[in-house]
């Protein structure tokens, strides 16, 4: 066998759950409350998302295992590889890389969005042309294509530098949040009266915090990116189930915090009427001023960098762990000389990424809400692979090298399993709070196309490659003996 390429052990603890709640707030938490209190009123929304932390935290027991047991570069697609074969693993490989990208490249995009509506005349120079309703400037394009190229660079030079300022913008994040929602409880235009009715009108209580559930589950992705990172843990893997804990009751307190901090601003069935661009914004600017505002845009900004620098990690080892693997070009899995990162990996995620702003932002959300099918198909197999390697009781079939004899662990894994289908059924059946549009269906239906179609190519290469070999390659030894 060849010589297996590894990444070198440098993550820190703080740098992992930095990676893992970046990830998981992105633009959104700042972006969406109006939207989510619409659907839901106030209190359906904090509710909705509490329970949706908690689906999180039982799929993050079987996240857990499998960290702790085969600390690899490639995470869910090694684990489909485990749990089901080859084929299994492209699968779930291919569909991740899609989605990682598709968040990189809407962060980026969310970036100049933030710009559109606090210097809209900065930004609306140099009309190209119009997607889908959305006028193209050739300024958000700049814009969200130095964002890129920076974290591109700075993950380029080594974990270090990425690790650390992922770090620091978690924590200038969270102190943000914070202070805004203090600002705005001392407020005497603002209070718990503006959070009335907690629930619209026109739905029951129970219909409304379903409606948030439904969707909740798909704004804590990012948590899945820490097994990517295993292989360059520098403390045990046995630490990571509680940082992906802890990373999740961070998101689920900043998502609840400016939901609240929104309800409480303003009246919100006034806002929701108002069809505003960013009503998060506009309510902290006419209720505090520009210094409130700018507190909202530093933690924004903080959110899309953490996004955009998260997922660019965790692309990246996805395609360094497939290509060592012999699936996708051996390219992929080259070392930089000096910083040995995977660079040509996170050069190509950049490259792919800086294609996105061209078409719009209404035609990016077209593929990243498609994007869920593929997190949602990670999440199936990282739980059913961590069911079968879980055990009951001690039976013939036991080897103690994979297994751990764990009932309640094991029905986690079978729970978590089945949330992830009901996730999946949530996206595809029509009439589904989640249901995705038309124009997410055919961008579906196309990238499923392409993978048949890649798959069918490679096919015959990598059945000759032996299961012993794409053991060692993927998880560094070889096939475990049952």
């Amino acid at each position: 066998m060849e010589q297996r390429t590894t990444l070198k052990k440098s993550f820190k603890p703080q740098w992992v759950w930095a990676i893992a709640l970046g990830s998981s707030i992105g633009w959104g938490a700042f972006v969406q409350p109006t939207n989510w209190i619409a659907t839901a009123g106030p209190l359906g929304s904090i509710i909705g998302f509490g329970i949706g932390a908690l689906l999180m935290m039982v799929i993050a027991v079987s996240y857990g295992f499998l960290i702790k047991s085969f600390p690899v570069s490639g995470g869910e697609f090694a684990y489909a590889f485990i749990g089901l074969g080859r084929t299994h693993a492209f699968i779930c490989g291919w569909f991740l890389t899609l989605g990682y990208i598709c968040i990189v490249a809407l962060n980026a995009s969310a970036f100049a969005l933030m710009f559109k509506f606090v210097f809209p005349s900065f930004i609306e120079h140099l009309h190209l042309y119009e997607i889908a309703g959305w006028n193209v400037y050739a300024t958000e394009i700049i814009l969200a294509s130095l964002a890129l190229l920076l974290f591109g660079y700075l993950n380029v030079r080594g974990n270090g530098f990425s690790g650390r300022i992922q770090f620091i913008f978690c924590v200038v994040m969270v102190v943000s949040v914070l202070a805004l929602a203090l600002l705005i409880g001392v407020q005497p235009e603002a209070g718990f009266n503006n959070v009335q009715p907690l629930f619209p009108p026109e739905k029951t209580a129970l219909a409304a915090i379903i409606a948030i559930v439904a969707i909740a589950p798909w704004a804590y992705v990012g948590f899945d990116n820490v097994p990517q990172l295993a292989e360059e843990f520098n403390f045990s893997s046995k630490k990571a189930f509680n940082l992906i804990i802890i990373a999740l009751i961070f998101a689920a307190f900043l998502y609840i915090i400016m939901i609240l901090a929104t309800a409480m601003a303003h009246p919100w069935e006034q806002l929701v009427d108002q069809n505003l661009l960013w009503g998060t914004g506009t309510v902290v600017s006419n209720l505090i001023g520009n210094f409130g505002l700018l507190i909202l845009v530093i933690a924004v900004s903080m959110g899309i960098f953490t996004g955009i620098n998260g997922f660019i990690v965790s692309s990246s080892r996805l395609l360094f762990a497939m290509s060592r693997a012999k699936f996708i070009p051996e390219a992929f899995s080259k070392l930089h000389p000096k910083y040995n990162t995977p660079y040509v990996s996170i050069i190509f995620t950049i490259i792919i990424s800086l294609l996105a702003p061209w078409f719009g932002r209404q035609a990016l959300t077209w593929v990243v809400d498609m994007s869920s099918i593929g997190v949602t198909i990670a999440y199936f197999y990282t739980c059913f692979t961590a069911y079968k390697l879980f055990k009951w009781n001690m039976d013939s079939d036991f080897n103690p090298t994979i297994n751990e004899i764990s009932p309640s662990k094991k029905l986690f894994a079978l729970l978590g399993s089945i949330v992830s289908i009901i996730f999946l059924c949530l996206l595809l059946i029509p009439g589904s709070p989640a249901f995705l549009g038309i124009e997410s269906r055919i961008s579906l239906l196309i990238w499923i196309i392409l993978g048949i179609i890649f798959y069918l190519i490679k096919r015959n290469e990598l059945k000759v490659i032996p299961e012993d070999e794409l053991h060692y390659l993927i998880l560094g030894k070889q096939k475990y003996q049952k």
